[in-house]
């Protein structure tokens, strides 16, 4: 299956520049609203460093894994990685949109999978932890027809990041069944200090989703279903019937949600309330339809 991922990548790569050329040739120079680029630079500068970190991360992973067929999928990966990042590059620069540097927590969340400790931390780092939150900005930036140009390119985004998330779960089980106890605790914890990121690094971005008309809220329950399917499709994989783990990741997701990302005209007592009782209870169950890019390997 992992050397399938490859050939996959093969059949359904394209090409970067001919792509985004066709349509500006269609839409015409990318343009938005003056008040709006900053908002859009800063968003998708996000996306932009965040490609660059995965080019890092998979070109590591090709040199690291074993066997043979797991080197090709990270190599087919780092490929894909490489593109995103110069075709962003492009259009934010056609934009006239080139981004400053990262917030902290963000500048922090890539740092932390690029250089963490663990062949396991980068993989579920990346695969099964960013790349949702990529697929979750892909997902409302698309429906909500920011701009032509971008919307247009959306598409081959989401189809080459759903397919990265097949090698992590197809490669991971092995390597954590392999894990100590107190190595399995580590890359738990690990997961729970990138959640933390995530959250705080939406912080810095609330006003720019709300600048380009985004729900934050929405974007984060976007993000949150496709996590979720990721890790039970991984447990899935193990043979692993408890969700104890996901339930425990997804309920401080949602509580801090709450905590952070409140709804408007929210008061500071409604809000402690709303982290109080989704710490205990947790949040509602997921709508499945959000997650729908996130397949078995084998699909």
């Amino acid at each position: 299956t992992l050397e399938r991922i490859y050939h996959k990548g093969q059949e359904r790569s394209w090409d970067g520049q001919a792509v985004l050329r066709a349509l500006v040739e269609r839409h015409g120079q990318p343009r938005v609203a003056p008040a709006l680029r900053p908002a859009l630079a800063r968003l998708f500068a996000v996306i932009m460093w965040g490609e660059l970190a995965a080019w890092k991360v998979s070109a590591a992973l090709a040199e690291e894994l074993e066997p043979f067929p797991a080197k090709l999928a990270a190599t087919s990966q780092a490929h894909d990685e490489a593109r995103h990042f110069f075709v962003m590059h492009d259009y934010l620069e056609l934009l006239g949109a080139m981004p400053d540097r990262l917030d902290r927590p963000i500048e922090r969340l890539l740092s932390a999978v690029m250089n963490a400790d663990h062949l396991a931390k980068k993989l579920i780092g990346m695969q099964l932890m960013v790349e949702p939150v990529a697929l979750s900005v892909f997902h409302v930036v698309r429906a909500l027809d920011v701009e032509p140009v971008l919307t247009g390119l959306m598409p081959y985004y989401q189809r080459d990041e759903a397919r990265h998330v097949a090698l992590g779960l197809k490669y991971l089980p092995a390597m954590i069944r392999q894990m100590s106890t107190r190595e399995r605790v580590a890359l738990m914890r690990f997961q729970f200090r990138l959640l933390t990121l995530e959250l705080w690094g939406s912080v810095g971005l609330m006003r720019d989703y709300k600048a380009l008309g985004i729900d934050l809220r929405v974007a984060v329950e976007v993000a949150r279903a496709k996590q979720r399917k990721a890790l039970e499709l991984l447990i899935a994989e193990m043979g692993i019937r408890s969700t104890l783990p996901i339930e425990l990741l997804d309920r401080y997701s949602s509580a801090m949600t709450e905590a952070l990302l409140p709804a408007d005209d929210v008061t500071l007592r409604e809000r402690l309330r709303g982290f109080a009782r989704t710490a205990a209870w947790g949040k509602q169950p997921i709508d499945e339809a959000l997650a729908d890019e996130i397949t078995t390997p084998a699909a």
